[in-house]
């Protein structure tokens, strides 16, 4: 199978989550090898490699510098990338963080198919993996271990009545993404979202962006997309934190409790031990 870009350019505007900036957003094709690349259009087309050696901070959302530059808010955009089997793309932008939309991938999944996709010459490259790699921060953790397909487990356990325990498996194949990840949104809780905002963050979060969950039920009046929502929207976060290893893994990740820093850490300590992966040419038809 080989690599794919977009067979035209789609443009979209919104505003950050966090932030609450205006931003205008334009997807590009881009030759074979380049992966994904942030290209700051107000900042003389600046460029940030979607790499995990640019990796900021991760609090609450993940963010990348280069040279002082900063692109925020990254992983929804690159889960849709990854999700639609995108190998190579620009990504366009006049502002300091990616939009959040709906606070899925769903908008961008859209776009990317009105787009279209175009098959390339070179063939796509995989990161396999050979040897299981673990981290552990507290009661967070996650590890990646050898498989033939692109697989994540998930486990979540919140104390709220919506969430409590919630566990998914899901395979990255065959337009799987679209079906099953894309659309669920990201959610945060009321008591939290005062604390956030005195740390200049969730500046742009609404209920049209997000679920926002009191003690006993949640804010929004439309229903959740799928009972299981939440756990969904953390391999949601997964695959596009994931997406900034520079291609797809053939590993199988399992999660517990993780969030943004804790995926940063799995990614270093695996690219660390080179004896635990390989890149591979894969002959095998692995829809991604």
């Amino acid at each position: 199978m080989n690599q794919t870009t977009l067979k035209n350019s789609i443009e979209t505007s919104g505003i950050g989550l966090h932030t609450g900036v205006a931003v205008n957003l334009r997807l590009k094709p881009a030759p074979e090898n380049t992966g994904y690349i942030f290209v700051r259009t107000d900042l003389d087309d600046f460029e940030i490699p979607a790499s995990v050696e640019y990796i900021s901070h991760c609090s609450y959302a993940t963010t990348l510098l280069r040279r002082g530059v900063v692109l925020s808010t990254c992983e929804h955009l690159l889960s849709a990338l990854r999700g639609a089997g995108v190998d190579n793309c620009f990504i366009e932008l006049d502002n300091i963080e990616i939009p959040i939309m709906d606070g899925s991938s769903e908008v961008f999944l859209d776009l990317i198919e009105h787009a279209g996709t175009t098959r390339q010459n070179a063939p796509r490259r995989f990161l396999k993996i050979l040897e299981k790699i673990t981290v552990e921060q507290g009661d967070r953790k996650m590890s990646v271990e050898p498989s033939d397909t692109y697989e994540i487990e998930c486990l979540i356990d919140f104390p709220h009545p919506f969430i409590n325990r919630q566990i998914f498996n899901f395979t990255l194949s065959n337009g799987s993404f679209g079906r099953e990840i894309a659309s669920a949104r990201t959610f945060g809780f009321a008591q939290e979202i005062e604390m956030l905002r005195k740390a200049n963050l969730t500046l742009g979060g609404s209920l049209e962006n997000a679920i926002v969950l009191t003690p006993d039920g949640m804010l929004n009046e439309n229903p959740l997309r799928f009972q299981d929502e939440f756990v969904r929207h953390k391999i949601l976060d997964i695959v596009g934190d994931f997406a900034l290893l520079g291609m797809p893994i053939l590993g199988k990740i399992k999660a517990e409790k993780s969030g943004h820093s804790v995926h940063a850490s799995l990614m270093s300590k695996l690219l660390k031990n080179e004896k635990a992966w390989e890149i591979t040419e894969s002959t095998a038809n692995h829809s991604f």
